[in-house]
């Protein structure tokens, strides 16, 4: 997969023929970075980070000439620092970021009703019925590209495709301010030479357990044989890797009407380091949150982790899935995962679960894209359990033990909505 820095773009001819690629992904370029930027444009060339002044804050973005020496968001500033001793560091201001999203989501509404927004930076288009209107792909493409630096002094990229899972590849090999398209026909040529971790849904551990087969890149698991690949990394994720490797991606552009969430966060009496105190907190929270999404009949397709220091300093990082869910157990592996890819924490204050991008569920049932059939099954047991002799009377045994002694105040909540 292309690197964060920039160093593997690639971008379209202006002669492709775009026809096919009706699904756009946009992504503003180093978001975070980029607006702060906007009032020091003098220091643009410069390596840039956004991040609070304690010495224990994470960095919240950086620009592309701090990312050639290895800086990258979640990291903590004073390992950015070691990577980048002449790094500039700049504070964010997330109402300005608020403030800039609105009015690119406002141009992405302009060119299609069609529109679905992954996060404050980022959105998928189907723009099939643009074409009479504004022209191929491609041109909405330009044309969005265009109107974002015109209008906010942005940059953009922009992959298009015929499926979500290859304009969003295309979309991070653009960058930075760029456009690729893949037309239907060149899909595979497109996918098979890059490696797996570029496949939706790779974390480290199936990267690892396909590596250790001698599957190196997509194309080496296209040419698998889907029973290998089951036996490999279980039923519902081989299937789905063998999908998307051949260019199987039967997912439409859902607009959303709604920007509702669900959440819950816990602010500690005492401020804590200990990570299998927080990870136990996290495993309550998306358990809680998964009942109230099951009990609304809704699903969600991101995943939100809130963390506040002892400094006060706060952070927010999110993943969005592949596909809603309302399990908790993958609420919890997909947040518990934010947590650790942050690294080294100041002692934390507060913390907090949060789905967002919610759907009505529909009854739905288990199909390509879902593996959690099995907790799924577990966690409507609870729920049915838990209707006939209350909510807690069925629960994940880690969330029965603690490290802290009996009645340590670490184990009460001061606050919790």
């Amino acid at each position: 997969m292309s690197k964060q820095d920039g160093s593997t773009r690639q971008v379209s001819s202006a002669s492709v023929d775009s026809s096919t690629a009706t699904i756009l992904h946009v992504d503003l370029d180093a978001f975070f970075a980029s607006v702060e930027l906007l009032d020091r444009p003098e220091i643009a060339h410069l390596p840039v980070v956004v991040a609070g002044r304690s010495a224990r804050s994470v960095v919240t973005a950086a620009n592309y000439p701090a990312r050639k020496y290895g800086v990258r968001s979640a990291i903590p500033l004073s390992q950015a620092l070691r990577l980048c001793p002449k790094a500039i560091v700049l504070e964010p201001h997330f109402e300005k970021y608020r403030f800039y999203s609105e009015k690119v989501m406002a141009i992405f509404d302009d060119v299609t009703p069609l529109v679905e927004r992954l996060g404050i930076d980022e959105a998928f288009l189907d723009v099939a019925g643009a074409r009479g209107l504004i022209g191929s792909p491609a041109e909405v493409g330009e044309l969005i590209r265009r109107r974002v630096h015109e209008e906010t002094a942005l940059n953009c990229s922009v992959g298009a495709a015929s499926t979500k899972f290859v304009a969003k590849l295309a979309s991070g090999r653009a960058k930075p301010d760029g456009m690729l398209v893949i037309p239907a026909d060149q899909t595979l040529a497109f996918l098979h030479p890059l490696p797996v971790g570029a496949l939706w849904g790779v974390g480290a551990a199936t990267e690892e357990a396909l590596t250790r087969r001698g599957l190196r890149t997509i194309g080496d698991i296209a040419a698998t044989p889907i029973e290998a690949l089951k036996r490999a990394v279980g039923e519902a994720s081989g299937r789905k890797l063998h999908d998307l490797a051949n260019g199987r991606d039967p997912r439409a552009v859902n607009p959303r009407a709604d920007e509702k969430s669900v959440g819950h966060e816990v602010t500690f009496e005492v401020d804590t380091l200990n990570s299998d105190e927080l990870r136990r907190e996290l495993l309550r929270q998306a358990n809680a949150v998964a009942v109230r999404l099951r009990t609304a009949g809704w699903v969600g397709r991101t995943v939100v982790l809130k963390l506040r220091y002892s400094d006060f300093s706060t952070i927010t990082r999110s993943r969005t899935l592949a596909e809603s869910t309302d399990v908790g157990r993958r609420i919890y592996e997909e947040v518990r995962s934010i947590y650790e890819a942050i690294g080294q924490h100041p002692p934390v204050r507060l913390i907090g679960v949060r789905m967002e991008q919610l759907t009505p569920g529909d009854g739905q049932q288990p199909g390509l894209w879902d593996e959690d059939e099995g907790w799924r099954e577990a966690e409507d047991t609870i729920d049915a359990v838990s209707a006939r002799f209350g909510r807690g009377a069925l629960r994940p045994a880690s969330l029965l033990r603690s490290t802290a002694p009996l009645g340590d105040p670490r184990n009460l909540p001061r606050q919790e909505h």
